[in-house]
């Protein structure tokens, strides 16, 4: 693991006068670059070829264009020696772990990153045993209950198994029984979505009936303190077009929802549960300084599905149960580029996006001289 101090030494040979962010071109670029525009920061955007075109049609985003075979080749060590010549900090998006590896970015990538690289990894849920579930369970969130066998199975579950060809998206599918579950992984199978030999990577839990919500988050080392800044929720396919359809016609369609997501859409929440969304953010962030110090560092994603049970209307309780979690500028914060996150205006009496609290969080850590503090 790269260290605190090498990064430390990288920074004190930066020009801070003349600094860039720096970000991969994919999944969240536009917020990154637009934020740090509106706040006067230099940009520098590394694009795949093929890929470029988005920020050549936005062109007063990025400054530069470093543009390489793949994404892959950001760690080169040339490629990196000129990041750092432009004095690049960088802001890791989720395409930046999943195309370089996760252990790359950790011990490969010497460049200052605004975030805690070390807390990166919990996102890849198969492969570490200390990933986002380990943590919401030390933290204290409460998370969908986990059935470890699809004999188990004795209620409505949703089956989570990684994509035969995309490994980093799950595909999923209920079902509410073990012959059921075994059917809908044939039936899976036999169409190419999942392959066997992922089948021991899945994740089955029970299904939770309710609406989704995204809570987007900021945490400031320099002033301590945990800002929500807005929700989003997931646009998916094709689940979004089966819902529309009848009941009697769903049942009938013989149609596999996949869940893939391909947008976001803003969402609010009752000003009576903002009090929960609070103390969401705040168990999430003292757990990630105890277990991966020192701690989470700008912005996360907490995504629930609120639920409640009724014994009355007046004695229902609604929990919010964490079915994800993003240690990073997630992909919902998209929704809110240019024209801010709603409850970011009652930070700072104008809206903003994550990108610009981002930008926000280096310019004023370069002119208190802390810059050091808000990056690993």
């Amino acid at each position: 693991m790269i260290k605190r101090e090498e990064v430390s030494e990288v920074l004190g040979k930066y020009d801070k006068k003349s600094i860039y962010i720096g970000v991969i071109g994919s999944h969240s670029a536009l917020d990154v670059l637009d934020g740090a525009k509106d706040e006067g920061l230099p940009t520098l955007v590394v694009c795949q070829k093929g890929r470029e075109e988005t920020y050549k049609r936005f062109g007063k985003l990025a400054d530069e264009m470093i543009l390489l075979d793949s994404f892959a080749d950001v760690m080169n060590d040339d490629i990196q020696e000129k990041l750092r010549e432009k004095n690049v900090v960088w802001i890791p998006n989720r395409s930046f772990v999943v195309y370089t590896g996760v252990e790359k970015v950790e011990n490969d990538f010497l460049l200052p990153i605004v975030g805690t690289r070390s807390i990166l990894r919990i996102e890849d849920r198969e492969k570490y045993e200390k990933n986002y579930y380990w943590l919401c369970n030390e933290a204290g969130l409460p998370t969908p209950k986990e059935f470890k066998s699809p004999d188990e199975i004795d209620r409505l579950v949703m089956v989570k198994i990684p994509f035969a060809k995309k490994k980093v998206e799950r595909g999923f599918f209920t079902c509410a029984n073990p012959s059921e579950y075994r059917a809908k992984v044939d039936a899976l199978v036999e169409q190419g979505i999942i392959i066997e030999e992922d089948i021991h990577l899945q994740r089955i839990e029970e299904y939770v009936v309710g609406p989704v919500f995204n809570f987007n988050y900021f945490y400031s080392p320099l002033t301590k303190s945990t800002q929500f800044l807005g929700i989003d929720r997931r646009l998916e396919t094709n689940l979004d077009g089966i819902v529309r359809i009848p009941a009697s016609q769903q049942a009938t369609a013989n149609i596999t929802p996949t869940f893939i997501i391909v947008g976001h859409m803003p969402a609010t929440i009752r000003e009576s549960q903002l009090n929960m969304v609070f103390k969401l953010g705040d168990k999430f962030v003292e757990a990630t300084k105890e277990h991966f110090p020192p701690g989470i560092i700008g912005p996360f994603c907490i995504q629930t599905i609120a639920t409640s049970s009724f014994a009355s209307f007046e004695t229902s309780e609604l929990t919010y149960m964490t079915y994800d979690v993003a240690v990073r500028i997630g992909g919902g914060t998209n929704i809110y580029l240019g024209v801010g996150s709603q409850y970011s205006k009652l930070y700072y009496g104008y809206p903003i996006s994550m990108g610009r609290r981002i930008a926000k969080e280096v310019k004023a850590a370069i002119e208190a001289d802390r810059l050091d503090e808000i990056v690993t």
